[in-house]
């Protein structure tokens, strides 16, 4: 079997914990190398991982030609810079949600990757989850009529000193959280935003810690999200929703959108109540497989650049209403 030999830049949390097992169980991912602020964090992520390499800079891990495609799980801020780097010398990359602090710099990066005939792929491991699969093919068969409205919550809490907290480091609820509640509804509602309206509450250090937006679409569909940072106190519980209302029936999920092992979701028309059973693989396996199979075989990305473009325009309009900027 043919393989991509990966490099990662970065040795964030949510690389350990949940991008490289991933990539341990992923087909034709093959882990070379590995970068660290310092060589010492390299270090132990080779010898956890077993990757062939560690770097103590990420510029020595872009420069080794051996590399063929980089995972990038750095802060939000720092994005732009490493994955154009990345592209610049001929490496395709797979890059954390959000990828980009804007959809002008999300435009940028995608234009860099044209330019250097490589490929960038936005990091939504949940959106290659059969779930999502299934409940796509669910409102595509008309099983629950027309989408009228969409209702969508994840709030979670325990956040201490952390790049999230800050907002020169891209911080901050809708960033952090909002992003996979705007890629469920557009995965959802096959129409372009007619208006978005949001409020926040903001903490001392200028990051969003609640958002709420409601988003209308071209085709007559609603949609709300509530994200948060601040989910009660003195533990650490989470809150996941999804509701699609439809004119003949609805679905409802309480499901964590990025859940792994067997998961439901109950579908409610004129015959009644369905339960969806659906047996759900480690998805971050699944988005590095989807990026190998591009590079090995041709395979179009599952999360396009329209397609991220489209989100970070969304993700645009709900920091201007609720004055992220000002």
């Amino acid at each position: 079997m043919k393989t991509v030999k990966w490099g990662v830049l970065g040795t964030a949390n949510i690389a350990k914990n949940c991008t490289l097992p991933g990539m341990k169980k992923a087909e034709s991912c093959e882990l070379y190398a590995v970068a660290g602020r310092s060589k010492e964090k390299a270090e132990k992520f080779k010898d956890e991982f077993g990757f062939e390499k560690a770097y103590g800079s990420y510029e020595e891990l872009i420069l080794d030609s051996e590399v063929q495609a980089v995972y990038i799980p750095l802060p939000n801020d720092l994005h732009i810079k490493w994955v154009t780097e990345a592209l610049s010398h001929g490496k395709h990359v797979l890059c954390e949600k959000p990828l980009a602090l804007s959809a002008d710099e999300a435009r940028e990066m995608f234009e860099t990757a044209a330019d250097n005939d490589v490929i960038l792929m936005e990091a939504y491991a949940y959106l290659h989850s059969p779930y999502v699969e299934s409940l796509k093919k669910d409102v595509a068969s008309g099983i629950i009529g027309d989408i009228d409205y969409i209702e969508s919550a994840f709030l979670t809490q325990g956040y201490k000193e952390d790049f999230r907290l800050h907002r020169e480091h891209g911080g901050g609820a809708m960033y952090d959280l909002g992003c996979y509640c705007t890629t469920m509804i557009l995965t959802l509602v096959d129409a372009e935003p007619s208006y978005v309206q949001a409020t926040a509450e903001f903490t001392d250090l200028g990051v969003d810690y609640l958002t709420a937006a409601i988003l209308g679409f071209k085709n007559g569909a609603r949609a709300s999200f509530n994200v948060g940072m601040n989910l009660g106190i003195g533990t650490n519980s989470r809150f996941d929703r999804l509701y699609i209302h439809g004119s003949k029936g609805s679905i409802r999920s309480d499901v964590e959108y990025n859940q792994e092992g067997d998961v439901s979701y109950t579908v409610y028309n004129n015959e009644g109540a369905t339960v969806r059973e659906i047996s759900v693989p480690q998805n971050y396996a699944l988005e590095v497989e989807n990026l190998s199979r591009c590079i090995l075989y041709g395979e179009k990305p599952h999360i396009t650049p329209e397609f991220s473009i489209r989100n970070a325009e969304v993700i645009d309009q709900v920091l201007d209403e609720i004055g992220f900027w000002l």
